[in-house]
């Protein structure tokens, strides 16, 4: 089991515009069979945990938001209930408990945004940092990870448009 960030990023470091917008990354070509690719990541991932800001992203964004993995979303903001969506405003620690004994052995994903993780990683809780480069640069936005984090890489692929990257946290 792995708490890891898997996450989608343009090439100067962001993951959403300004404006919270993702249009630059879903527009881009992957192949979900491929190297790194989300399908395959996904089921490894028995738990899920997300900031606020990426909680709303998918309700504005997605017809059927999330899915049937246990999630946790870290607010204190109120949302509208949804099945299988924890709220909460503990912190990481005790959300990462929570989610390490529901996954059942499976991996936690840290979702997002970059701060979140930051959190985790801050706790000693973030083991592996997944990154799917898109062939873009947005100038500003939302930055993948806003702290210093010390990296070691471990495995490169391409995807299509994607250049992936895995890395383990150096602690």
């Amino acid at each position: 089991m792995a708490t890891i960030y898997y996450t989608g990023c343009s090439l100067d470091g962001f993951i959403a515009t300004e404006d919270h917008s993702l249009d630059w990354l879903t527009s881009r070509d992957i192949d979900d069979e491929g190297p790194m690719a989300y399908p395959a990541f996904s089921q490894r991932v028995g738990a899920c945990a997300m900031g606020a800001n990426t909680w709303q992203w998918i309700l504005d964004h997605d017809d059927d938001p999330w899915g049937p993995k246990p999630t946790w979303v870290l607010t204190h903001r109120a949302f509208a209930p949804s099945p299988q969506v924890r709220f909460t405003s503990a912190g990481v620690r005790e959300v990462h408990a929570e989610m390490t004994e529901v996954a059942a052995g499976k991996d936690v994903w840290v979702v997002g945004g970059g701060e979140l993780v930051g959190a985790f990683h801050d706790a000693g809780l973030l083991d592996e940092v997944w990154i799917q480069y898109a062939p873009c640069t947005l100038g500003g936005g939302a930055p993948v990870l806003p702290r210093s984090i010390e990296l070691r890489l471990e495995e490169v692929a391409r995807n299509r448009d994607f250049a992936c990257v895995r890395h383990t946290v150096v602690r």
